[in-house]
C-alpha cells in the first residue's frame, strides 16, 4: 500500500488554498486549522470556500483530511472560564469539520495547571462527552499524545487509555501518534526493537487499531527530555531512526509532518527525505 504523506498546510486566503499548497509538493493527505489557531473567535466559513475545498479534496484524492484544534483551548483546565470556552471551541470545531466534510479532528488534551492529573483527565472526559452530545457523532476525535511537559495531560498512553475507558463515546475516539512527543516523553523510536516495544505499550493500553494518524516529526530534545520541540526529519535526536519507523506498522497510517518553517529545509525537502528513508525512489 503506498505511503500517505502530507503536511499541516496553511489556509491563508481561503481554506481551499490549503489543498492547492499540498498538491504543489506532492501530498496525498493533509492537515489544516479550519480557522486562525491563535484566537478564540472563528470567522464563519464562506460557502464558496467550503464547496471548493470539498471539490478539490475529492478530485485529487487527498485523503484522509485532518483538522487540528486551535492553540488556546485547554480541555483539562480547572479554571471554569477557560474550560467553558474550550468546550465551546471543541463543539465549534467539530461542526466546522462536518461542514467541510473533514472526518478527523485532532486535539491536544491540555494542562491541569498544577491541580493534578486526575482533575485534568476528568475534565477532558467531561469535555469530550459534552461536545459529542451537542455536536453529534459524525466526527472522529483523535487524542494526541504529548511530550509530557510539566502539568500536561497525555504524555503517557495510560492517560489516553483512562479517557477512552471513561468517555461515553469510545467508538468515536482514536489516537494521533506524534513521534516527537512520544520520544520526548520517553518512548524510544530509534531501533526496530525499541519501536516494537513502543507498539507493544500502545497495544496494551489504547490498542494500535485506535491509531488513525502519525505526526511524523523529529525531536530537538533527547529521549525522555519532556521538551516539545519539533525538528526536520533526520536532523534531530530520532535521526536515522526514521528508517526503522518507516518500515514499521506506523508507516501503514497516514503521515502528517509538522516540521519547522525555517531556511534550513523546505517542506518538499522533508517530503523527499521521508521517501528516501522509506526506500521510495524519486
Amino acid at each position: 500500500m503506498p505511503l500517505r504523506i502530507g503536511f499541516h498546510m496553511s489556509i491563508y486566503g481561503s481554506v481551499d488554498k490549503a489543498v492547492d499548497r499540498a498538491l504543489e509538493i506532492g501530498c496525498n493527505t493533509l492537515q489544516i486549522f479550519t480557522r486562525n489557531p491563535r484566537g478564540w473567535i472563528a470567522r464563519p466559513l464562506r460557502q464558496s470556500e467550503v464547496e471548493l475545498f470539498i471539490i478539490k479534496v475529492d478530485r485529487n484524492d487527498i485523503k484522509p483530511v485532518f483538522a487540528h484544534m486551535p492553540y488556546l483551548p485547554n480541555l483539562a483546565s480547572p479554571r471554569k472560564d477557560v474550560y467553558m470556552k474550550s468546550v465551546e471551541a471543541l463543539i465549534t470545531e467539530m461542526r466546522r469539520c462536518e461542514t467541510l466534510k473533514i472526518p478527523f479532528l485532532v486535539t491536544h488534551l491540555g494542562s491541569h495547571l498544577g491541580f493534578g492529573p486526575k482533575i485534568g483527565l476528568e475534565n477532558v472526559v467531561k469535555a469530550i462527552d459534552k461536545a459529542f452530545s451537542v455536536a453529534g457523532e459524525k466526527i472522529f476525535l483523535l487524542l494526541e499524545n504529548t511530550a509530557g511537559t510539566r502539568n500536561s495531560i497525555g504524555g503517557s498512553f495510560r492517560d489516553l487509555q483512562y479517557i477512552i475507558e471513561r468517555t461515553s463515546y469510545p467508538d468515536k475516539i482514536g489516537i494521533c501518534f506524534d513521534t516527537c512527543h512520544a520520544f520526548a516523553a520517553g518512548y524510544d523510536l530509534r531501533t526496530e526493537e525499541a519501536i516494537d516495544r513502543t507498539i507493544e505499550i500502545i497495544e496494551e493500553t489504547v490498542s494500535f487499531n485506535r491509531l488513525k494518524l502519525v505526526h511524523l516529526n523529529d525531536s530537538r530534545g533527547d529521549l525522555n527530555s519532556r521538551i516539545d520541540r519539533h525538528e526536520h526529519i533526520g536532523l534531530g535526536k530520532i535521526g536515522e531512526g526514521f528508517k526503522n519507523i518507516l518500515k514499521s506498522r506506523f508507516a501503514s497510517l497516514p503521515l502528517i509532518l509538522e516540521t519547522p518553517i525555517d531556511g534550513r529545509r523546505s517542506d518538499l525537502e522533508n517530503m523527499i527525505k521521508v521517501k528516501e528513508y522509506a526506500g521510495i525512489k524519486p
